[in-house]
């Protein structure tokens, strides 16, 4: 590190957001520097050690204090840094200190968490909240019923302090002319963290009693060390319960041991991820008519394995609101996952949840545009969602089409081939016994077209007596299983031709893609048909409103609402016809009673539907 250098950008020129974010980016790279992840765990403790007294002797000198701040726990195991990384530590922490008291626990955090190690950060699933969030999400839980004058309120997963500390600032906004010592005494009976690593427990205290430190000076006491606890909360018991369970729990798949995958069975299946089991975790710590306010990803939404907890939710509770944050990237660090915020009252009567659009403007700001009002139907099923004020009208009329994708006779599964289980099977050129691979790649906007130039891809792949059961002998609709919301279209299909097919005798679809395929021996249906239903800017729509995740889920697609069979045969004749695509969307539209992206998308005449 070049402290000189570190120097120049401190100055007064240079904006203090500019500044920070030089800041951190000294303080990856010096802890990139440290290849050995065990000890450069203790480096990133250390450094953001150095950092935090730096912030609290600033916060203590801005009130004429001489308190001590808290010792770490002696479970944080340190190391010694450089003197040079000491300095701009130091220097970082004063930074920080012009930032807004809110600002602190997200600027100290996100260098925490950017100095870990990778395998560490991912298995915490640490993240930390941008203000402007956080700020939402407590407007939220105010608006669900939480009264933050008397309101008991635990984070289940405070490392940092991003809730904690902007909620007892809440808490002491909300009773503005009592004394600091009841202020203080009121905080720690109602305020309560839980967090797993003890260096971050340590430093949401500290964080906490710098927004607390004139109340700390006034009433010459400091803030109960029993506010924060540190272990595993899914494992904690807590002795009561609370009003509001606010927080970004931990993301991320777990494999979980017998005692707490009995636990918490009741919102399991399949794989568990960690943010599900503290959605469940917070409904058992939320009083009977407590409130549960998360900033989680969206694939519980649709995903089916979360199928258990969403009935779960539903049943124990009910959904008041959910914004979608508008930006993923630039709003978390390397956090590719589609966010939102919701609220949830328990015991409450089920009625419409508000639906809206969170846009982050900088630090601290960001524009809410509301988009509707949705009803959660009862039971397991992925819940429908508008992410933009056109679809709330659409996903009303959902509510009533009762046919998907089985009743039509056709079912999705995922190519059945690992290519990487198969590697020496594969082939550059056609041999005997040999059939054409088909990749994700094969399958484009204008149709399916076979192709296999990607990195480690080849066209054949030979197949044994005993794989049969590899082999695809029927044209079929191939669907992308991987797409993002910035996409323009989140499903891409298209039809492997029979002629393709009959040609080699069978293909291997690779399991990067979708095969909606018929399950009867009879069609009602041609694959053309179903095809062009999958490629519709209304099916598209319609997705998207149900899918929180990259991945494009067999699941999913047969959760889709669709047109009854009949309606369906007047789409074929269209199809069969040979009608251009408008006339097609034109058709679709129309059975989804979407007479306005009718009128603005199909400009050609042709078709009727």
């Amino acid at each position: 590190m070049n402290a000189f250098h570190f120097q120049d950008l401190l100055s007064e020129s240079a904006e203090p957001l500019v500044r920070y974010e030089a800041c951190k980016g000294m303080a990856r790279g010096y802890a990139n520097s440290v290849i050995d992840d065990q000890y450069r765990l203790k480096i990133a403790r250390s450094y953001c050690a150095a950092l935090i007294k730096s912030y609290w002797d600033e916060i203590n000198a801005r009130h004429n204090s001489k308190l001590k701040i808290f010792s770490i726990p002696t479970d944080s195991e340190l190391a010694e840094i450089t003197l040079d990384a000491e300095d701009v530590a130091k220097n970082t922490g004063k930074v920080i200190a012009q930032f807004p008291d809110i600002d602190a626990g997200y600027l100290i955090g996100s260098i925490y968490t950017a100095m870990l190690p990778t395998a560490y950060r991912s298995d915490l699933g640490a993240y930390y909240t941008p203000p402007p969030l956080v700020s939402r999400l407590l407007d939220l839980a105010e608006e669900a019923g939480v009264d933050f004058s008397t309101a008991s309120v635990i984070d289940p997963a405070c490392g940092g302090g991003a809730f904690l500390a902007p909620v007892a600032m809440r808490m002491l906004q909300r009773s503005k002319h009592a004394s600091s010592e009841w202020k203080l005494a009121q905080i720690g009976k109602r305020l309560k963290g839980v967090e797993i690593d003890p260096f971050a427990a340590w430093m949401t205290h500290v964080l906490l009693e710098c927004v607390l430190i004139e109340h700390c000076i006034i009433a010459r006491r400091r803030l109960a060390k029993s506010v924060i606890s540190i272990c595993d909360a899914l494992t904690y018991q807590s002795p009561v319960d609370f009003d509001l369970v606010i927080g970004n729990p931990p993301y991320g798949k777990v494999s979980l041991d017998t005692e707490v995958r009995e636990k918490f069975s009741r919102s399991l299946f399949g794989h568990a991820n960690l943010y599900g089991l503290f959605t469940d975790l917070a409904l058992r710590l939320a009083k009977p008519e407590g409130v549960i306010a998360y900033l989680t990803p969206t694939s519980f939404l649709g995903g089916q394995y979360f199928k258990a907890l969403r009935e779960l939710l539903i049943d124990e509770s009910a959904p008041r609101a959910f914004d979608f944050i508008s930006n993923r990237e630039g709003v978390f660090d390397d956090v590719l996952q589609e966010t939102l915020l919701a609220t949830f009252k328990k015991s409450a009567r089920k009625t419409p949840a508000k639906v809206s659009l969170l846009v982050p403007e900088g630090l601290n700001e960001a524009r809410v545009e509301p988009i509707g009002k949705v009803s959660i139907i009862k039971g397991d099923g992925p819940w429908l969602i508008p992410r933009v004020a056109e679809d709330a009208a659409l996903l009303n009329r959902l509510k009533k089409m009762k046919t998907r994708l089985p009743d039509l006779g056709y079912v999705v599964s995922t190519g059945k081939l690992v290519w990487n289980r198969h590697k020496s099977q594969l082939r550059t050129e056609k041999t005997k016994g040999a059939l054409p691979l088909v990749w994700a790649e094969s399958v484009t906007s204008n149709g399916f077209k076979f192709s296999s130039v990607k990195r480690n891809h080849v066209p054949y792949i030979q197949i044994e007596k005993n794989q049969r059961h590899l082999v695809t002998t029927d044209s079929c609709v191939l669907v992308q299983r991987t797409t993002s919301k910035e996409q323009n279209r989140r499903v891409l299909g298209a039809v492997i031709p029979q002629d393709f097919i009959d040609r080699y005798g069978g293909v291997v679809v690779e399991n990067h893609l979708n095969i909606v395929y018929a399950d009867t021996l009879i069609r009602e249906l041609s694959v053309e048909t179903i095809n062009g239903l999958l490629n519709s800017q209304v099916f598209d729509r319609i997705y998207r409103c149900i899918s929180g995740s990259v991945a494009v889920s067999a699941y999913e697609l047969m959760a889709v609402p669709l047109p009854s069979l009949d309606d369906m045969k007047k789409l074929e004749k269209i199809i069969a016809a040979g009608s251009d695509r408008l006339s097609i969307e034109k058709c679709i539209a129309g059975l989804y009673g979407e007479s306005k992206l009718e009128l603005a998308t199909c400009t050609k005449s042709g078709g009727d539907c």
